[in-house]
């Protein structure tokens, strides 16, 4: 699809958004991306009659706005009757005719009924992993709450089933939890797993690795993660970490103890890397809850979420390396 320049005034600034919008086109390797969507969307609107369907990138780019941005199906498509810059990047520009919200939800539904949200995520790691951005000897694991509405005011009357209540420190969270598994040296997620809020993060630690990995790093969550029947067998260093408690507990004043809080400081520092997908969805995009109920659409939601994480935590290097120019 051809994509001419998202500006539409003669300023020499662009907006944030502009350059956002221009970075991510020419990162995302949407070629690719459409031929993985294509055979399941063939005929798949042909039995409804009607107009024709729009082209598999214009959907995929307007899935792409829904996620940087945040928006529900009613909402994306007022802003691509309210926003050029929007129309023009989804290629819709001049198009006498704007996916309506049914649209828009029926290409989610697509993605989540042939679980292409996992394979966009390995298609774009398997470019990245071409490139040499990741190196797949070590692994972080680590999770985080998503909130989900508590409130039972909806039209069921009754809260998400799937969801469920955990305790936070002092504070309860209802909702549900996003596990991954980060390549240690690039900081990018190659795994993704949804559960309830109240799944213990060492239960996923096994299922987060990709199996090449030397290396497992995790915080105090994952004690006796080693001893755990599904990770017996898994020829890997664990690198948890010290419980607080225990930790605060070591006397400085000891060379034995001292050395061992050094080594606590360095394993965290490792650790730090797995932080930073998560900044990214919560506050890039903007997502700190979830929007669906149920944990298969708010999980397939996440594998979208952390794939184009992926891409904007290395596009200065993509860009600077030309390696990936704009498919357009």
């Amino acid at each position: 699809m051809e994509q001419t320049n998202l500006g539409f005034d003669p300023l020499p600034k662009k907006t944030r958004k502009e350059v956002f919008l221009d970075e991510m086109n020419r990162v995302v390797p949407w070629p690719e991306l459409v031929a993985l969507i294509a055979p399941h969307a063939r005929g798949a609107h042909q039995a409804l009659g009607g107009r024709p369907p729009f082209p598999v990138e214009v959907m995929l780019r307007i899935h792409c706005l829904q996620l940087w941005w945040n928006l529900s199906d009613p909402a994306m498509e007022e802003e691509l009757h309210e926003r050029p810059l929007y129309r023009q990047f989804a290629g819709l520009m001049g198009s006498r005719r704007i996916p309506d919200e049914t649209t828009i939800l029926r290409f989610r539904h697509l993605l989540e009924k042939h679980e292409l949200a996992p394979k966009i995520l390995k298609t774009i790691n398997a470019g990245l992993a071409d490139q040499g951005l990741m190196l797949k000897t070590g692994t972080l694991v680590d999770a985080t709450l998503i909130a989900a509405p508590s409130s039972t005011k909806n039209s069921s009357g009754t809260r998400d089933p799937e969801m469920r209540q955990t305790k936070k420190g002092n504070q309860w969270h209802f909702g549900m939890k996003a596990h991954i598994g980060v390549d240690a040296e690039s900081g990018l997620v190659h795994t993704v797993i949804g559960t309830a809020a109240n799944v213990n993060d060492v239960t996923q630690a096994a299922g987060l690795l990709h199996g090449e990995e030397t290396d497992v790093f995790g915080d105090a969550g994952y004690q006796g993660v080693a001893k755990r029947e599904e990770a017996k067998d898994l020829d890997v260093n664990w690198h948890v970490a010290m419980r607080p408690g225990k930790r605060k507990a070591l006397d400085k004043n000891r060379a034995s103890q001292r050395f061992i809080d050094e080594l606590e400081k360095l394993k965290a520092s490792i650790r730090a890397k797995a932080e930073h997908p998560f900044r990214v969805i919560k506050q890039q995009f903007g997502f700190t809850k979830v929007r669906f109920r149920g944990m298969a659409k708010n999980t397939a939601r996440l594998h979208m979420l952390f794939a184009m994480s992926n891409l904007w935590m290395v596009r200065k290097v993509i860009l600077q390396r030309g390696a990936m120019p704009s498919m357009g």
